[in-house]
């Protein structure tokens, strides 16, 4: 009995301690996939950073599509359902922690299913650490204060432009 005690608490914790740095796992809906890949109209080739990968569903979606894809999930149950989902797209994978800790790699696009309260946050990590150009494409929710570039069946789509690297000396 006190394994599953223990067993609960576990997968409490999992799933409802990323409400302190993002958001719950609900699944993005098959429409809203397609509509976030056609919005970020990006290339073979080219980078999209899933913050949030949940399932892995999105990052699946791009792959076929033949983008570079990285997904960053916290929950390690969720995590490991991701890489399962993943690991025969040679460009995808999925790292297992806090994107808002982490250095993220170059992309051409960021897709997020993001609490609204995280947005601005958000919003002030793509314009202070992105050198190059980004398209961001959120589900449901805006980003406040940004012009919407384009919308299309709830999910949205917003261009940043990059800055000079600063070099340190």
């Amino acid at each position: 009995m006190t394994w599953l005690l223990v067993l609960g608490l576990a997968l409490i914790i999992c799933f409802a301690g990323v409400l302190l740095v993002g958001a719950p796992y609900v699944p993005t809906l098959t429409p809203q996939v397609k509509a976030a890949l056609e919005l970020a109209d990006l290339r073979p080739g080219q980078t999209l950073l899933e913050l949030g990968c949940g399932d892995g569903k999105v990052l699946i979606a791009a792959a076929r599509a033949d983008l570079h894809v990285v997904g960053y999930e916290l929950n390690p149950i969720l995590a490991l359902i991701a890489w399962v989902r993943v690991r025969k797209y040679p460009h995808a994978r999925v790292v297992w922690g806090d994107f808002w800790r982490a250095k993220w790699p170059s992309a051409d696009g960021i897709f997020v299913f993001l609490h609204p309260r995280f947005m601005a946050r958000l919003d002030k990590k793509i314009v202070q650490e992105n050198t190059n150009s980004v398209k961001l494409v959120s589900f449901a929710f805006v980003v406040p204060g940004k012009k919407i570039v384009q919308e299309k069946n709830g999910v949205y789509l917003y261009t940043y432009k990059g800055r000079p690297a600063t070099i340190k000396a």
